[in-house]
């Protein structure tokens, strides 16, 4: 499972940084944010670190008063040879608040290339070099227009059930099924933790997943302001609460280009969350894939290592008569066990620490046992909730605000009882 994380520009071997000298692109490096995250000031700090010399960093947040202004501070009285710009204010195109957050960003940035981070991922001082030399390669005959990397998820001893759930699922079984769907390359898989790709290539695209006409002529570019072809671009994403995996779905079938997974990974800093809070989370992110790619979704559970546990060791008591399927269930959650473990082992540089080892496998066991409840709960509903806010979703992924109504037992979350209703708004 390792990859080539070899750079194929010349390096300056006594420092660490890319030569000044060599003719390199540019990069724009967009990390929309809100609120304080955990551990912000050290993930936004790896950005200012990175072994490149041209690029600028913009953190965008929608409101004057967002607590992150003042580690942005912070930031530039360390850094303050770094380019920094901080945009206040959104422009609201859709439904999804990272794309209405990233849109004046997007506009506003100085190079083509850009490198969208979440603001609670850390990155390794070297990622942004061997992003861009991926990006400037080919996968077979056809370009690359799309960079991501792997999540890996950074939990801390203290945090609770929901964290250490979340970061078994994180680092194996996503993890997993991430690098095999990108190591095959018959269709798109992206997430949106860190991805890098052109902006002369986003505004090409509509998300209508149809190929894309040829790039406007020079003259008729120049009418046409950046960001403002009306449907295409970041604008065009607004409308999805997936914009990661919808930009990367169009890169690869309306651009006819391919992706690359980069060697690095995407370090996500987990928040504190409750074990309901995961649970949470997982159903809503699979209501949204189901609205994406249904087929996908019904599939899933015979990903599962119970689920397949339970009928290859049917299968092979009924194809032997007489192995008990006690015995092969041990054989293969040991299997499973060892591969998921192998997975960590290689996007962590390192095992499970041995002081951890215990707490790990308990919170593996208990994914593995709640991954198809979760399912069931997910499969059978439409209605979301994402940052305090509260979502329907619809076909292909689109998504429409709804407003809370408190009502007797309708279904809830955290003891709080809801009913969806839609919002009066457009």
């Amino acid at each position: 499972m390792a990859r080539d994380c070899s750079l194929h520009i010349h390096m300056d071997d006594k420092s660490g940084r890319l030569e000044d000298s060599v003719c390199v692109n540019g990069v724009s490096i967009l990390r929309p944010l809100k609120g304080l995250d955990w551990n912000l000031f050290e993930n936004l700090e790896s950005t200012c670190r990175q072994r490149y010399p041209k690029f600028e960093i913009l953190f965008s947040v929608a409101e004057e008063g967002d607590q992150a202004l003042g580690v942005i501070d912070e930031l530039k009285q360390k850094y303050p040879k770094v380019p920094i710009k901080v945009i206040i204010g959104d422009e609201k195109v859709g439904v999804n608040p990272k794309v209405n957050n990233l849109m004046r960003p997007y506009k506003q940035a100085s190079y083509d290339i850009l490198w969208v981070l979440d603001s609670n991922v850390i990155m390794e001082p070297g990622a942004l070099a061997r992003a861009v030399d991926a990006l400037l390669s080919q996968r077979g005959d056809k370009p690359i227009g799309l960079v991501h990397h792997v999540p890996f998820a950074v939990t801390y001893d203290h945090m609770g059930l929901g964290n250490r759930v979340e970061e078994a699922f994180l680092n194996t079984n996503h993890a997993r099924m991430y690098l095999a769907i990108n190591t095959v390359a018959i269709e798109s898989c992206v997430t949106g933790k860190s991805c890098m790709y052109r902006r002369s290539d986003l505004e090409r695209v509509n998300a209508s997943m149809q190929p894309a006409p040829p790039p406007l002529a020079p003259s008729e570019e120049s009418t046409i302001g950046i960001g403002e072809r009306d449907g295409y671009g970041m604008q065009a994403f607004g409308r999805f609460m997936a914009e990661d995996a919808l930009i990367g779905q169009a890169v690869w079938h309306e651009l006819g280009k391919r992706h690359d997974l980069s060697c690095d990974v995407a370090q996500n800093v987990l928040a504190k969350m409750s074990f309901m809070d995961y649970v949470w989370r997982r159903v809503r992110w699979i209501r949204v894939r189901k609205n994406m790619v249904l087929a996908a979704t019904l599939a899933e559970p015979f990903t599962e290592s119970i689920v397949v546990g339970l009928y290859g060791a049917w299968a092979v008591r009924h194809l032997t008569g007489g192995v008990p399927m006690w015995l092969t269930l041990l054989v293969h959650f040991s299997c499973w066990l060892a591969v998921d473990l192998d997975v960590y082992t290689s996007l962590a540089g390192n095992p499970v620490p041995r002081n951890a080892q215990m707490r790990f496998f308990q919170a593996w066991c208990i994914r593995e046992l709640c991954a198809l409840p979760i399912w069931v709960v997910a499969i059978f509903g439409n209605t979301i909730e994402w940052r305090g806010n509260l979502y329907g979703m619809m076909k292909n992924g689109e998504a429409k605000p709804l407003e809370r109504r408190a009502t007797r037992n309708v279904g809830g979350r955290n003891g709080v009882l809801y009913e969806a209703v839609p919002s009066a708004g457009p």
